[in-house]
C-alpha cells in the first residue's frame, strides 16, 4: 500500500506540468494570432493573420504594389489587433482640358474625388464622364471643357456667348449654325475655344448670270471709180451682232466679290457695212462759179436740218476724226473737201465753215453724199 500512496504525487507533479504547457501554448496561439481589416480599392474584408507588419500581410495576401500606389499605413508599420490596412492602386486619368491633354496617375476611385485631388477646376465645367463615375485600375480617358466667353458674328448679328464648347465647329453646332460648303470660317473649325475669341462667319454664294450684248459692226470702205469725188454708196448695210456671255457671280454676305466670265457664244454674227467711195474726177465747174468757195452754199439746203446730220455722222462734234479718213461735222473725207473749196483739214476748220462746205456739196451732189445720214437732213 505504502508503494501506491507514495506514486499519486508524482503523478499529480506530471498531470500539472501537462497542463502548464498547454496552457502557455494557447496563450501564445491568442497573442499571435489577429483579426484585420483589410480595404482595397475600396472593397474591405477581415482577415486573420500571424503578420506582424504590412508588408508581411501583404505578401500573405498576394497584393503587390508599385511606388505610385498609396498604402496605409506604410509598408513598414507594425500592425495589431482591430488594425486597418488601406491599399489604392494608382491609375491613370487621361485628361483633356480644353483641347489641351495630359495624363495624371491618382489613387482616388471617382471622377469627382480625381479631379478635386489634382486640383482641376471643374465648376460649370461639361464633362465627357459622370462626375460619380469610378475609375478602374485600367485608367480612364475623358474630356473637361470650362466655360469661355467669346463672340459669333454670323448671319448679320454679332452676339456674346458663354459657352463650355471645346471647338469652333462644337460651338456652331451648339448654336446651329450651319456651314455651307463655299462659306468662309475666320477660325480653322477644329481651333480650340478661349476666351475673348471672335469667331466670324461669312456667307457665300456662286451663281451663274446670262448676259445678252451686241457686237459691234465694222465697216469697210472701197474704192470705185462709178462715183465722183465725195460720193459715196453704201453696197451692204452694217449690222450689230449679239452675243450671250455667262459670268460667275460670287457673292459674300450679299455683296458681290468676284466676277469671272466663264463663257461667250455669239447667237447672231455682226454684218461687216461695205461702202462705196467716189474716185472718179468731177467735170470742172463754170466760170461762174467761186473760185474759192469751189461753188455756192445757200439755196435749198438752206432750210435743211444740218444739226441732225451732224449729230447722226460725228455726234456734233467739229473735230470727230475717223481712222478710215473723214473728218469733222459732216465726216469729209480730203479730196472730198477740197472739191468743194475747203483748205487744209475739216476737223480745224470751224463749225460754220464746215456747215458752208457741206451745203455746197449738197447743192452739187445731193444727200447721197451722206447715204446712212443724209435721210435726217
Amino acid at each position: 500500500m505504502r508503494s501506491l500512496v507514495h506514486s499519486r504525487p508524482a503523478r499529480y507533479i506530471a498531470q500539472a506540468a501537462v497542463l502548464a504547457a498547454a496552457v502557455g501554448g494557447s496563450v501564445w496561439y491568442s497573442q499571435a494570432n489577429k483579426t484585420i481589416t483589410l480595404s482595397v480599392d475600396g472593397r474591405t474584408t477581415e482577415i486573420s493573420t500571424f503578420s506582424t507588419d504590412v508588408a508581411d500581410i501583404l505578401a500573405d495576401q498576394n497584393i503587390q504594389v508599385r511606388e505610385r500606389d498609396l498604402v496605409a499605413p506604410a509598408v513598414d508599420s507594425k500592425v495589431g489587433e482591430g488594425d486597418t490596412v488601406v491599399v489604392r492602386y494608382a491609375r491613370p486619368l487621361k485628361l483633356t482640358v480644353d483641347g489641351e491633354e495630359k495624363t495624371f496617375w491618382t489613387t482616388e476611385l471617382s471622377v469627382d474625388k480625381a479631379l478635386l485631388a489634382l486640383g482641376v477646376r471643374s465648376e460649370g465645367a461639361e464633362l465627357s464622364a459622370s462626375r460619380s463615375a469610378r475609375i478602374d485600375r485600367a485608367g480612364l480617358t475623358m474630356s473637361l471643357t470650362t466655360p469661355k466667353a467669346v463672340t459669333l458674328v454670323a448671319d448679320g448679328e454679332r452676339e456674346k456667348i458663354t459657352t463650355t464648347a471645346a471647338t469652333v465647329s462644337d460651338l456652331l453646332t451648339d448654336e446651329k449654325v450651319k456651314v455651307g460648303s463655299l462659306d468662309k470660317l475666320s477660325q480653322v473649325p477644329s481651333t480650340p475655344l478661349r476666351d475673348g475669341l471672335t469667331v466670324k462667319l461669312a456667307r457665300v454664294t456662286r451663281d451663274e448670270v446670262t448676259k445678252t450684248g451686241s457686237v459691234e459692226h465694222k465697216t469697210r470702205r472701197t474704192e470705185t471709180s462709178k462715183l465722183y469725188e465725195g460720193q459715196s454708196k453704201v453696197v451692204t448695210e452694217g449690222r450689230d451682232g449679239v452675243q450671250k456671255s455667262v459670268w460667275q457671280i460670287t457673292k459674300t454676305d450679299g455683296k458681290i466679290t468676284k466676277r469671272k466670265l466663264i463663257d461667250t457664244d455669239v447667237t447672231r454674227k455682226p454684218v461687216t457695212e461695205v461702202v462705196q467711195v467716189g474716185t472718179k474726177a468731177r467735170p470742172a465747174t463754170s466760170s461762174g462759179g467761186s473760185s474759192s468757195g469751189g461753188g455756192s452754199a445757200g439755196g435749198a439746203a438752206s432750210g435743211l436740218n444740218w444739226a441732225a446730220l451732224a449729230e447722226c455722222e460725228s455726234g456734233g462734234n467739229p473735230s470727230a476724226v475717223n481712222p478710215a479718213g473723214y473728218y469733222g461735222l459732216y465726216q469729209f473725207s480730203l479730196s472730198t473737201w477740197q472739191s468743194v473749196g475747203g483748205s487744209g483739214n475739216p476737223a480745224d476748220a470751224s463749225a460754220s465753215e464746215q456747215t458752208k462746205r457741206a451745203q455746197i456739196l449738197y447743192n452739187k451732189a445731193g444727200a447721197g453724199q451722206w447715204p446712212v445720214c443724209g435721210k435726217r437732213l
